[in-house]
């Protein structure tokens, strides 16, 4: 045999006698046909090894960087792809955000007074849309990625850690074009440009950071239970309404007495990378924060009386979470998470696109 086609090793007759050998059968035992050799033993000698396996978890790290060029390219070709068949294309990237601050302002800021007591609430709204639409996003199209790509998965073999956090990597660059519309919006609404706005980088590393591990964690509860999904809108609309996207957690009359309760919302990882970001691009936000000044318990007190009228009194108030503390914890939720969710993800690995 040969050609550009014939086997590697082979030539002739004699060869191809030898390749018969060396994959016969050994011997056959009784009835079963079985190896008189352990399976096991018989795999290593031909080199086979077993595919459905989780490999050690350097191995898995060092596979996930070397796609490190797929995941983007994935990424990069899906953002692209995602709203081909819409007139307005990746318009809508930019659009429904802003059509959800639209309705959340009617609502929240008209009807229900919430922007009562908060400097420039059009841009306080928006930033917290846009930051809560990337966590909102990230974790639903999280939690069903591994079911949606079963085909993908059965097909080849690659870390399966690779699809949720392209998938995160997608909502990252859809929110880097809705920045450029929030930036628009800050300025329009006439907060200054400041050196604190370089804080936003490491803001919304931590939070993308953030994303990918509490991201995977869903994607392997989605991957057993498809009622996650159905159930996880509902839970993180819920999430929403407690993380201060439409009003000032931080300065919440209802809350004022119920310190406990105030405190675990401004911790919760949501509220932290919204207050975080806000108090990075906004100046009015910055200066009217609790305890942006001393403490002055009448001016604070003037402010609970009459926001509106006392606006920035309110940074005479005493903060429960300081700024300070805000960095730490958005430092800790990301670490946390993105090391939980790789170990508690990588721990199903095998099990991944079978059953």
């Amino acid at each position: 045999m040969s050609g550009p086609g014939r086997l590697s090793g082979l030539d002739g007759d004699t060869e191809l006698a030898g390749l018969a050998t060396a994959m016969a059968v050994p011997e056959a035992v009784g009835d079963d046909h079985l190896p008189d050799e352990p399976l096991p033993e018989l795999a290593a000698r031909y080199g086979l090894t077993r595919n459905a396996v989780r490999p050690p978890l350097l191995k898995y790290l060092s596979d996930l960087w070397q796609r490190r060029h797929f995941i983007t390219g994935f990424a990069t070709a899906r953002n692209v792809a995602m709203y081909t068949d819409a007139r307005l294309g990746q318009v809508w990237q930019v659009l429904t955000p802003l059509l959800n601050a639209a309705v959340y302002y009617l609502i929240f800021g008209v009807i229900l007074d919430t922007r009562r007591g908060v400097p420039n609430f059009i841009a306080f709204l928006v930033t917290g849309v846009f930051i809560f639409n990337f966590t909102q996003r990230s974790f639903i199209i999280a939690s069903r990625v591994i079911n949606d790509s079963l085909p993908l998965i059965r097909a080849l073999y690659f870390p399966r850690a690779a699809l949720p956090l392209g998938y995160v990597l997608i909502e990252l660059q859809q929110l880097m074009i809705s920045m450029v519309v929030l930036v628009t919006i800050v300025l329009a609404t006439g907060e200054p440009l400041t050196w604190y706005w370089l804080l936003v980088i490491p803001v919304l590393l931590f939070q993308a950071f953030f994303n990918v591990g509490a991201g995977l964690i869903l994607a392997r509860i989605g991957a057993g239970v498809d009622d996650v999904s159905q159930l996880l809108p509902f839970i993180v609309r819920t999430w929403m309404y407690a993380s201060g996207v439409m009003f000032s957690i931080q300065t919440l009359k209802n809350l004022a007495g119920h310190h406990k309760l105030s405190y675990l919302l401004q911790i919760n990882p949501a509220a932290v990378y919204i207050t975080l970001t806000r108090t990075a691009l906004l100046t009015s936000q910055r200066l009217s924060i609790p305890g942006a000044a001393p403490y002055n318990r009448h001016l604070c007190t003037l402010y609970y009386r009459d926001p509106a009228k006392h606006i920035y009194d309110s940074a005479h108030c005493m903060p429960l979470v300081s700024n300070t503390d805000l960095w730490l914890y958005g430092v800790g939720w990301a670490i946390l998470a993105l090391i939980i969710g790789f170990f508690y993800f990588w721990r199903a690995e095998a099990r991944y696109g079978r059953g």
